[in-house]
């Protein structure tokens, strides 16, 4: 009998573990920061984040200065903060019938320049399926990709003097 009582306690218990993962899935946070100003990334499994707390005197401006892209968090410009996942944010996978719409499968140029060997986020939708690739680097300084270039969904970013005509290619694959 007890045998028998024990065994429905366990199976009871078994039956809200889903609820307690999602729970524990949920509060997982990550600590991200710019450091000297300059752009950071950290890999999460997230598809959407929310700054949970800013741990840095300089503001975190979604967009701006803090963003996703496709493998994680990109900080920049000093921001520095405690970053949970958004609620119901987990990335899908490719078999969620989601197609990117009319239009997308083109290449586009264009140029980015660092001024003074400051930081500058040129603007340009790269999106899911893009690959960005420098077609001729226009400044004396050698752009080194994650170091001094590089991109995100909100477009391509460049420090340290690194000035380039960059392609976007925006393929569906």
């Amino acid at each position: 009998m007890i045998a028998r009582y024990i065994a429905v306690l366990g199976l009871l218990g078994c039956a809200f573990l889903p609820d307690m993962a999602n729970a524990q899935r949920h509060s997982e946070t990550i600590t991200c920061e710019s450091r000297d100003y300059r752009p950071a990334h950290c890999r999460v499994n997230w598809r959407q984040a929310q700054l949970v707390r800013q741990i840095s005197s300089t503001a975190c401006i979604e967009g701006r200065t803090w963003g996703m892209d496709r493998s994680g968090i990109w900080v920049n410009q000093g921001c520095a903060g405690v970053f949970a996942q958004a609620r119901g944010a987990h990335r899908p996978g490719m078999a969620g019938g989601w197609h990117p719409g009319p239009g997308w499968d083109r290449s586009i140029r264009l140029r980015c320049e660092s001024e003074d060997y400051r930081y500058r986020m040129c603007r340009v939708d790269t999106g899911r399926g893009s690959a960005v690739r420098i077609e001729q680097r226009i400044s004396d300084t050698r752009c080194i990709e994650g170091r001094n270039w590089g991109w995100n969904r909100a477009g391509i970013w460049v420090d340290q003097g690194c000035a380039a005509v960059f392609v976007v290619d925006r393929r569906w694959r």
